[in-house]
């Protein structure tokens, strides 16, 4: 199984996303998602789960969940935005959901993927407006007999 992660558009979802997430089965957003529109246009691709971020207005709230948990794939998956633990790491992440075989968060908007014992840790960055020096990144996520890889991808900003 083929997963799309985003996190923290912020409102913004660049043309790129469409080319990247091109075949992927779901789509993970952690949070930071800046209007409805946003999951919409994600759900013209694969069907969404959605968390909302510290950042997100009351609409988004109304919408989607704090924290979420799936199955995909015959894996556990969680899906946090990170501001309930402050600075996340993926180690109080993980710590959350024990449980997970991939645990999503974003609120950094530093990309990084990281293994925690039997968890997947994945922060996909930020694929909004480009903050400071940090790239521009989402990640894509495999799921292949119980077992989850990943890796992050970054858009190129000069293509339209």
């Amino acid at each position: 199984m083929k997963i799309g992660i985003i996190s923290d558009t912020h409102g913004l979802l660049r043309p790129q996303v469409f080319d990247v997430f091109e075949g992927v089965e779901h789509i993970l957003h952690a949070g930071d998602i800046g209007n409805l529109d946003i999951i919409t246009e994600l759900e013209s691709i694969a069907p969404v789960t959605a968390v909302w971020g510290n950042a997100d207005g009351l609409e988004v709230r109304g919408r989607v969940p704090e924290v979420a948990e799936a199955e995909l794939g015959g894996v556990r998956v969680a899906i946090i935005h990170g501001m309930q633990v402050g600075s996340p790491t993926p180690e109080k992440i993980a710590a959350l959901h024990p449980d997970a075989g991939l645990v999503v968060f974003g609120h950094s908007h530093r990309p990084l993927i990281r293994q925690v014992g039997a968890t997947l840790a994945v922060n996909p960055g930020s694929a909004g407006r480009r903050r400071f020096r940090d790239p521009v990144t989402v990640a894509l996520a495999e799921i292949r007999d119980g077992s989850v890889s990943a890796r992050l991808v970054e858009l190129d900003l000069e293509k339209r």
